[in-house]
This record gives C-alpha cells, structure tokens and sequence, in this order.
C-alpha cells in the first residue's frame, strides 16, 4: 500500500479503483432486478435463467475478501505487538505508553458519548414514531440479544483467554491475540540477549506478512465492489423511510467529532487532519468498501510507521486501540439507545441518560472481535439499563450496514490520530517529521536486522 509512483496511470492508483468499485457496486445494487430481466430477456444465457438473489451472487466477494484480510490481521498483530514491546527493553516504558494509551482512549471515547447524547436529544429523530415493541419483528435480531445477554464481566475477561495459544489466531478475537503476544514478548524480554535471534526472525516473518498484504489489498476494489452492491440491493436506497433523520444525524455527529475533537487533537500533535485523512485515502476507502476497520488495520500500523511513530509505540497503540478506543461504536451507541427510546415512548431523564453514558463506557470495550459488534455492543447495553426495550433493536436492522460504515470509519480515524498523539507525547518524533512525510509520504518500510538490533 505504498503511495503511488510519479506518472502513474490514474486507473492504477488503487483508492481510485476502490472509489469506481464502490460506485459501480451502488449502481448494480440498485439495479440488480432490472439487471436480470434484461439477462432473461437477451437470452444470452437461456430464458429460463434463475437468476440468482444479489446476496448469492455478491455478497460472497465482499465477504471473502473481508476473511482474507482477518486471516492475516492475527500474525500482523502478533509480530507489530511482540517485536515492538520485547525491543523496548523497558518495562517501565511498556507501562507508561500502555497507560498513557488507556487514559487517552477513556477520555477521547467518553467524549464520543456525551456528544453523540447531545446531538439526539437535540435532534429529536426518535419523536413520533410511536411503535410498540411487542409488534416489531424481533426474529432476525435474536441472535444478538442472545450474544449481548452472554457480554458479562466475568465471561469476557475468560474469553479474553484462548483455550489454546494457536487458538487465538483462530478465534477471531484480537484481544487474544493480543493477550498471547504481550505473553511472548514479555518472555523474550526475560531472556536478554538471548532473545535476539527469535526477534530477527520475527522481524523477517513481519516483512513476509506485510508483503501478502500488499497482494492482497490489490483486489480490494473486487471486494468493495461486492460488499457495496450487497447492501444497497439487500436494503436498498431509497425505502429507509425517518431512518434517514438517525443516520443522517449519525453521519453529521462522527464528521465534527472528526473535523473538531480529533482535528484538534491533530493540531495539537503539528498535524493537519485533513491531510491526515489524505495520507490514509487507501485504507479509509477500504474501511468504506468493507463496513469493516480491521481490514484496513495492517494498513493503519505500516503507515504510522512510515509516518515515524515508533515500531514500538505503533505495536502497543494501535492494536489495543482497535478494542477499547471506539469513538464511532461510542456516537452509534449513545444516538442508537436515545433514538430507540424516543422510538418506543421510553422517557429517560438525565439521571438515566448519565447511568445509559456508564454503561455504554463498559460495555463499548467488549466489541471485539464480535461480529456486527457494534450492533451487539447496542443490544448489550440495553439489555444491562432494563429500560429501553432490548426488542427494539430490530427497527434498526435494516439500516445497521450503512450505519456500519460510519462506525467503521471513525474508529480508523481515531486510532489512527491516537496513535500520533501517544508518539508525540513519549516524544518519539517532531511535529516537523509528522508534517514532511505527510507531505512526502516515504516508501514502504523494509526494515533489516540491523534495524531491529536497535529497536527501531
């Protein structure tokens, strides 16, 4: 995922192919029928044709990109987190950076809540809809109530425990990835320099991994393509009804959460967020193409490294933040339970609302790894309040996918301007080396053994 060459041809530049993909996809999306009658009617492939649904057609190439993706975001994580801590050489290193990173995350995720409980209350979106739960639909959302009532305390610090150590890259899990590394790193830690020889190679097996990725983020554009044209010809575009009102509010708050709080940060960092988000046009459009921030993930820690934040900063922050800094998961879930509770005539005072921010504190940091998490994380936190009815949820089902991509995005975005910011504050790099390679972003890190027999 390197920056494009000079004089390259503009169809080759990957985040353009992802952009006609995406646009290509919407069109066929919503023209899927009309697609197939002209099939039929052509009689290129016999008039008896079945044509299939759009979810059997397409939907398999957004899906198997997305599993190709998750299949190498566990050995990435793995080598980033135990190569970056074990060369720190410094526990007390390790603990400042991973506290810092956690105070970081609760304040910035604290306030994605508070602002996205103002701007529905302000809004209003939820007012006179006037639907009783016990007639909604509930079937389709049965299995995540099931998973939200199964979100305790005591059950996700368990499963944050793989039942094997190869488990853990067959779970699906990054928090156990993550367990499993800081494990190994911690081990090699103890062993000196004796160590050197498994960081080396776990150095090479980096450059290896890095390197598939980049293969495979060249079909990106097929993968975005399907997944797009899937959810517009599953859900369609214009039949969202006052849907629009919350997605539309969703859509305004995360982009002046972006523009105003992480700008701000960014600012204080040295950096423009604007030509932040143009350094990570590729991944952003992917995270767009997929619903899915964890396909741009390997993406994310390659160029936070190219930007200069450390190898090592770079293997603690962004992985961790990818579980426990969910900015968008955090808007989605505070405008989610206030507009369902508007939905249902659920009256909340701002006791309640405060007790609904809380919860939404504790119950944000067990969505990963959940699929259609932030949805879950929603159905958990109304299941834990036992106010707003868990049943409700099923009004938003329909609309989950295109409130998805949001989420997905602004999570991206705040990791990766958290990830900046914890660099800039263990003064890991100047705000004058963050502003030229932005502005000349550098090739793609090839690091040697000589780099990692200093830790960098």
């Amino acid at each position: 995922m390197s920056a494009p060459l000079p004089g390259k041809p503009w169809y080759r530049i990957l985040y353009i192919q992802v952009l006609i993909a995406v646009a290509l996809g919407i069109i066929v999306g919503h023209n899927w029928q009309t697609i197939g009658a002209a099939v039929k009617w052509s009689g290129i492939f016999g008039r008896d044709l079945a044509w299939p649904d759009v979810k059997d057609a397409l939907k398999p190439l957004g899906d198997g990109f997305v599993k190709i993706v998750k299949m190498m975001i566990g050995p990435i994580i793995f080598c980033t987190v135990v190569h970056g801590v074990a060369s720190m050489g410094d526990l007390r290193k390790l603990g400042r950076v991973g506290l810092k990173s956690l105070i970081y995350f609760e304040v910035v995720s604290t306030f994605a809540l508070i602002i996205g409980l103002i701007v529905v209350n302000v809004m209003q979106p939820g007012a006179g809809f006037q639907y009783d739960p016990a007639a909604l639909n509930t079937g389709a959302v049965r299995d995540y109530a099931a998973k939200a009532h199964a979100m305790n305390t005591k059950d996700f610090l368990l499963n944050i425990i793989p039942d094997t150590f190869l488990g853990a890259f067959t779970s699906g899990d990054l928090l156990q990835v993550l367990f499993v590394s800081l494990l190994t790193a911690f081990a090699l830690l103890g062993l000196g320099g004796r160590a050197r020889p498994v960081l080396n190679a776990v150095d090479y097996a980096t450059q290896v991994f890095f390197a598939i990725m980049r293969i495979v983020v060249r079909t990106a554009p097929v993968g975005a393509f399907g997944a797009m044209a899937f959810t517009v010809g599953s859900y369609g575009i214009g039949s969202l009804g006052k849907l629009l009102a919350l997605m539309g509010g969703f859509y305004l708050t995360a982009g002046l959460f972006i523009v105003i709080v992480l700008g701000s940060i960014a600012r204080a960092c040295g950096v423009s967020i604007f030509r932040l988000l143009g350094y990570l046009k590729d991944e952003l459009l992917l995270v767009l193409g997929t619903s899915s921030s964890e396909t741009a993930l390997p993406g994310l820690i390659e160029k936070m490294q190219r930007l200069g934040c450390s190898r090592s900063t770079v293997g603690v922050v962004v992985p961790t933040g990818f579980s426990f800094n969910l900015d968008g998961t955090n808007i989605y879930m505070a405008m989610a339970a206030i507009f369902l509770a508007q939905a249902t005539n659920t009256p909340l005072d701002l006791r309640q609302q405060i007790g609904l921010l809380l919860v939404a504190m504790i119950t944000s940091k067990g969505a990963s790894g959940v699929t259609g998490a932030g949805f879950v994380t929603l159905a958990a936190t109304l299941s834990a309040m036992k106010t707003i009815p868990i049943e409700s949820v099923a009004l938003l089902l329909g609309i989950d996918r295109f409130m998805s991509e949001c989420r997905s995005i602004t999570n991206f975005i705040g990791n990766s301007v958290a990830t900046i910011a914890i660099s800039r504050w263990e003064n890991e790099v100047t705000p004058e080396t963050l502003r030229e390679n932005l502005r000349n972003p550098p090739p793609a890190i090839a690091h040697s053994a000589e780099e990692s027999k200093s830790g960098h």
